[in-house]
């Protein structure tokens, strides 16, 4: 899952969000050093993924797009996941897109220190260019893919894949739907057995 998900699939506590935001951006972070919040999401984050990537129906989604560039089926899939996740998101989440979105660009400005280093110099614009709410527009996700592809060492026209999800859009809607209900049961059984401490409830 990418950016808006992680975001949505965390407790209510600033801290865990953004650990659990944070996972793809730790090269050259001493983990041990960070605050346990922050650490415990960086956990939910990893869980996220581990169970996302087992999946039979995000498995069939990435062979939707694996050709030509099979390395990158995940990364494609996961940021269409985030757009469908966008559109339908009265159906999975308890405030309005909007608001989450100003809640969560609120939070990265409020701890930008404690965030890793890549991800601080990419939160300000997540805020000024509305990354997260972009997620609606099929230009959004051209936009998203383009800053992945930017980032990788090896070429590949990421940017151009947005087609994919044009053109099989009621496939990936349908895989949407069977697997990010069981994804979020799933992260709420974990945070349960994971003790929750007094107030923090979860988004899922």
């Amino acid at each position: 899952m990418n950016y808006l998900a992680h975001l949505l699939l965390s407790p209510d506590d600033d801290l865990v969000r953004l650990g659990n935001l944070s996972g793809d951006f730790l090269r050259g972070v001493d983990e041990a050093a960070l605050p346990a919040a922050l650490r415990r999401g960086l956990a939910l984050h990893r869980e996220i993924d581990r169970f996302t990537d087992a999946h039979p129906v995000v498995a069939a989604s990435r062979a939707r797009v694996r050709p030509p560039h099979p390395r990158f089926a995940g990364v494609r899939v996961d940021v269409f996941y985030d757009h469908l996740l966008a559109c339908r998101w009265e159906e999975y989440a308890p405030v309005p897109l909007a608001a989450f979105t100003r809640a969560a660009e609120a939070t990265l400005a409020q701890h930008h220190a404690l965030l890793p280093p890549a991800l601080q110099q990419i939160a300000p614009a997540m805020a000024t260019e509305g990354w997260l709410g972009s997620y609606q527009t099929m230009a959004g996700v051209e936009r998203a893919l383009g800053r992945i592809q930017a980032r990788m060492r090896r070429p590949a026209d990421l940017a151009a894949a947005a087609h994919e999800l044009r053109d099989q859009r009621a496939a990936f809607e349908r895989d949407f739907q069977r697997f990010f209900p069981a994804l979020q049961r799933h992260m709420a059984q974990r945070w349960a057995q994971g003790g929750a401490t007094s107030g923090e409830t979860c988004h899922i």
